[in-house]
C-alpha cells in the first residue's frame, strides 16, 4: 500500500499536502493544497484527488461522480446539472459513494432499488425511473471512458415507469371553476397564460412584456427561468425548438395588457411575474380544493392545454410545434392515450357520411353479426 504523506505548516496551525500526479494527457504535475484543519482532511483531499485522476475502474463511485458532474457542467444547462446533483446527492451517493465502481454488482443495484420502492416517501413510478436512469447514465459513462466492463444497472432490467398510469389535467370546465377562486392578480394571470398557451413554467416566469406582440396576437418564447447554485438565472429555452413564437387569443392579450398597465414603474424588459414557481404550486393546491376540482401540478396545466387542443381536433404537428417539443414523436408518446376517443369519433363520421352508399352491404353485415351474438 502506498503511504500518502501530509504535512503540518511550521508557522500556522493547519495541515497541507503536496504530491505529484499524472494528468489525463500523461503529463506529470505537482499539486499542493493548504489550509486543512486536520491531517485527516489533508489526506482525504489527496486520496480523492488522485482517485479522480485515475482512468481505471478502481475509481470510487464518489470520484466518478465528481468527474462526471464536471463533464456535465460543460455540456448541460445549469438547471439540468442542479437537478442531477439533487438526485445523486440525496438518493444515490449515500449508498454507492465509497464503493469502487468495478465492485458495484447488479445484486447491489437491485437491493438499492428495493429500498427506494419500500421508502416511506412512497415515490411515484416515474420518479423511481428518473432516479434509476441517473445511476445508469453515470455507469454508462464509466463504461465508455473509465474501463468499466459492464453497466450493472442495465443488467437489472427495467425499473419504474416512463410515464404515469394516468395523466392528470383539467378540462376547460374544471379550469374555469379553479380560476374563479384565484384572487391574486399576478397568480391569476399566470394560470391563464399557462392554460391557454401550454408554455412551460420556467418559460412563463421569464416572460416580459417585450415578448408580447399585441398587434399580431403572438407571444415569443425565447428564455426560461431556472435555479442554479441557489440563484435564479435566465437561460435559453429547454431545446432549440422550444425557442418559438405562438399565436394567442385576443382575450388573453387583453388580460396581459390590463395586468401590465397596473404595474408600478414597470420596464417592459423586466419579468412580468415577480414570484418563483413555489407560489404557483401553493396556490394551485389551495384554490383547487376551494373550487372542488382535483389537485394537479403546475406542469399539468401544459397537459391540460394539449388535451384542450386535441379535443378541438387540432393537428398533432401543430400541437407539437406549439408546445416546443423537439419532434412530433415526443408529442405522440406523451399524449397518445388521449387519441382513442378521437379515432372512434373519426369512424363515426365516416359511417354517418357513407351509410347510404353502403346501406345494402351494411344491412347484411349487421344481420350476420347479430346471428353471431
Amino acid at each position: 500500500m502506498i503511504k500518502i504523506p501530509a504535512y503540518k505548516h511550521p508557522k500556522r496551525n493547519s495541515w497541507y499536502c503536496a504530491f505529484w500526479y499524472t494528468d489525463f494527457d500523461g503529463v506529470r504535475r505537482k499539486k499542493k493544497k493548504e489550509g486543512f484543519k486536520t491531517k485527516r482532511e489533508a489526506l482525504d483531499f489527496e486520496r480523492d484527488f488522485l482517485a479522480n485522476q485515475t482512468s481505471t475502474a478502481d475509481l470510487t463511485f464518489a470520484g466518478l461522480y465528481n468527474i462526471y458532474m464536471a463533464d456535465c457542467e460543460t455540456r448541460l444547462r445549469g438547471t439540468t446539472v442542479e437537478a442531477k446533483k439533487w438526485v445523486f446527492e440525496s438518493k444515490i451517493l449515500p449508498t454507492f459513494g465509497s464503493t469502487r465502481i468495478k465492485d458495484i454488482t447488479p445484486a447491489m443495484v437491485r437491493r438499492w432499488q428495493n429500498r427506494l420502492m419500500d421508502d416511506k416517501a412512497d415515490y411515484s413510478q416515474t420518479y423511481l425511473k428518473t432516479i434509476n436512469t441517473q445511476l445508469s447514465a453515470i455507469m454508462n459513462y464509466a463504461v465508455r471512458f473509465y474501463g468499466l466492463s459492464k453497466n450493472p444497472v442495465t443488467l437489472c432490467g427495467p425499473f419504474g415507469k416512463s410515464k404515469a398510469d394516468e395523466m392528470l389535467f383539467w378540462t376547460r370546465e374544471e379550469f374555469g371553476r379553479f380560476i374563479a377562486e384565484v384572487k391574486k392578480p399576478a397568480a391569476r394571470l399566470a394560470f391563464e397564460v399557462l392554460f391557454w398557451t401550454g408554455m412551460r413554467e420556467g418559460e412563463l416566469l421569464a416572460l416580459t412584456l417585450n415578448d408580447v406582440d399585441f398587434i399580431n396576437s403572438k407571444i415569443s418564447i425565447t428564455k426560461s427561468l431556472g435555479k442554479v447554485k441557489g440563484e435564479w438565472v435566465i437561460n435559453p429555452p429547454k431545446t432549440p425548438k422550444s425557442n418559438r413564437t405562438i399565436s394567442v387569443p385576443r382575450f388573453l392579450l387583453a388580460l396581459i395588457k390590463d395586468y401590465s398597465d397596473r404595474l408600478y414603474e414597470y420596464d417592459p424588459s423586466d419579468r412580468l411575474f415577480y414570484f418563483s414557481k413555489y407560489l404557483l404550486g401553493d396556490e394551485i393546491k389551495a384554490r383547487s380544493a376551494a373550487a372542488g376540482v382535483k389537485t394537479i401540478r403546475v406542469h399539468d396545466l401544459r397537459h391540460s392545454h394539449a388535451s384542450f387542443l386535441i379535443n378541438m381536433n387540432v393537428p398533432i404537428l401543430l400541437i407539437s410545434q406549439r408546445l416546443g417539443h423537439e419532434n412530433i414523436e415526443t408529442t405522440l408518446r406523451t399524449y397518445s392515450h388521449l387519441y382513442p376517443e378521437k379515432q372512434q369519433e373519426m369512424i363515426n363520421q365516416m359511417e354517418q357520411s357513407e351509410s347510404e352508399n353502403y346501406s345494402e352491404v351494411l344491412s347484411d353485415f349487421e344481420s350476420k353479426i347479430s346471428d353471431i351474438k
